[in-house]
């Protein structure tokens, strides 16, 4: 189990791990998850600043701090090590009576030793409202931005399979892969053009990584990430091991690539604009 202060005072996240779904943000998490000094909770998304701004996760939200804690408590039991009574504690505490407060945020990083920064890695604050980013400038004015990006056509088909598996579906024929390459859930994820400016006018040190430097030299993107943090280097193990690695079948066809790629073509312009060329070619 990470190191667990049971007499930790609340306290803020130094650090904000977001992005695009699906663009590294759980490799990063479990690479720092092991560094001492940083402290990630148990179940790693926290889902605070978009639960007050986006009022649509709300139904999901429910159901992640429903199912986290067990899901731990499974996790431990499958692994035949004990569950350590400290986290079973800190778990009831944190999902149960009133949540989602200043207060009760806080509370979620008082384990973190006193010397760990504390992070909240949640991906879906890249996508808060305008109000929702202003909020967390004044609320955390100080924090650390860690941005992940992955090129966008890749990461909505990624996304669209993992939706699809969730729900338990399979297109048949093309016209229904093009329908459902329509959905545009596939395009908010991963608006970088709207998303991006938003946090670098608040954040303009904010660290910006592309999703393709993690396969082909994740060491460097350590040493980016240590370098950007202030914290010391650390033996990572399975560096170069795949997260939540997408299993084979439910591809869409190329003629669906396609109209997908037309559609998000601003978005590739956008960053090689904005980023460089150096940049959007590692996006891949």
């Amino acid at each position: 189990m990470t190191a667990f202060d049971v007499q930790g005072k609340p306290r803020k996240p130094a650090i904000l791990g977001i992005g695009a779904q699906k663009a590294g943000t759980s490799w990063l998490a479990q690479m720092l998850g092991q560094h001492p000094q940083i402290w990630i909770p148990p179940f790693k998304e926290v889902q605070y600043f978009n639960h007050l701004f986006i009022p649509e996760h709300r139904r999901w939200i429910g159901w992640h701090y429903r199912n986290k804690p067990q899901e731990i408590r499974e996790r431990h039991k499958r692994r035949d090590i004990p569950m350590p009574p400290e986290l079973d504690a800190y778990l009831e505490a944190v999902t149960s009576g009133k949540m989602f407060h200043n207060h009760w945020y806080k509370r979620i990083f008082a384990p973190a030793p006193e010397i760990a920064q504390p992070m909240d890695f949640t991906p879906e604050y890249s996508t808060l409202p305008e109000e929702g980013v202003d909020y967390v400038a004044n609320f955390l004015p100080k924090a650390k931005i860690i941005y992940l990006i992955r090129h966008p056509v890749d990461r909505a088909v990624s996304q669209l399979r993992m939706n699809l598996r969730r729900e338990k579906r399979q297109p048949a024929t093309l016209a229904d892969w093009l329908a459902e390459i329509e959905n545009p859930v596939l395009d908010d994820r991963g608006d970088y053009a709207a998303y991006l400016p938003r946090w670098q006018a608040r954040y303009p040190d904010m660290l910006v990584l592309p999703f393709g430097r993690i396969a082909r030299d994740p060491e460097a993107v350590m040493e980016a990430v240590e370098d950007y943090l202030g914290i010391g280097p650390f033996p990572y193990l399975n560096l170069h091991q795949k997260v939540f690695a997408s299993p084979e079948g439910l591809r869409p066809p190329p003629e669906a690539i396609r109209a997908l790629a037309a559609r998000m073509q601003p978005q590739i312009d956008f960053l090689a604009a904005h980023l460089g060329e150096e940049f959007a070619a590692e996006i891949r």
